[in-house]
């Protein structure tokens, strides 16, 4: 029996999941998955090269759906591509193969963790995943030149892990992104902001490259 690529059972392996997570996935994780694709791009030209595979589901998710037309509005915005999303329903398999899993909500997190295969150390909400990886120092991470992107990127979830129970949110609310569901575009463009915020240092962490400007 070949184990799944990814953490969980499956060790090491050539690559790095990021499992994007929300409820329907036809809002939230569609824009932080198509987000996170386009700054790796802009970090490392391709990053399938790197090793790093970004992918999204939702808890209740609407499988084969489309994203929502204002999530597509807003990826249009800052540059990201949005063809060919397919909503998916989040399956065990999903989070077996995860490296990092990042939630829209505290409650997204419970629910991942809940599933078992042993991904509490590996599941944060994306905001939580910010903080904890603003408060490390890069310097004590692998170099991506020297050992790649993914050893890199396992080492700073490891990091991160170990710093959760030390740097608490100064609030419960700071670690939620809001779902804009059936909401106008103008709240969907602003939770389009929180998330490429949130994003940027995750992937400048991830990559050990700054955002070009």
């Amino acid at each position: 029996m070949t184990a799944p690529e990814g953490r969980g059972i499956a060790g090491r392996t050539g690559t790095f999941r990021i499992l994007h997570v929300s409820t329907g996935n036809v809002c939230r994780s569609p824009i932080t998955e198509r987000l996170t694709r386009h700054a790796l791009v802009d970090r490392l030209g391709d990053p399938l090269s790197g090793g790093l595979i970004v992918e999204s589901a939702g808890t209740w998710g609407h499988e084969g759906a489309p994203m929502e037309a204002n999530a597509e509005v807003v990826l249009a915005d800052f540059g990201a591509d949005a063809t060919g999303f397919v909503g998916r329903e989040l399956l065990d398999e999903h989070v077996i193969r995860a490296d990092l899993v990042l939630t829209a909500t505290r409650d997204h997190r419970a629910q991942v963790i809940s599933m078992g295969h042993s991904a509490g150390l590996r599941t944060f909400t994306l905001k939580e995943f910010t903080r904890l990886v603003r408060a490390i120092d890069p310097a004590t991470l692998p170099d991506p030149l020297d050992e790649g992107v993914v050893e890199r990127a396992r080492a700073l979830v490891r990091a991160a892990a170990a710093l959760r129970g030390w740097l608490l949110a100064p609030t419960a609310e700071a670690d939620e992104v809001y779902d804009p569901y059936g909401a106008p575009i103008t709240f969907f463009r602003s939770i389009g902001d929180e998330i490429n915020q949130a994003l940027d240092p995750v992937v400048t962490a991830l990559t050990g490259v700054h955002a070009p400007h």
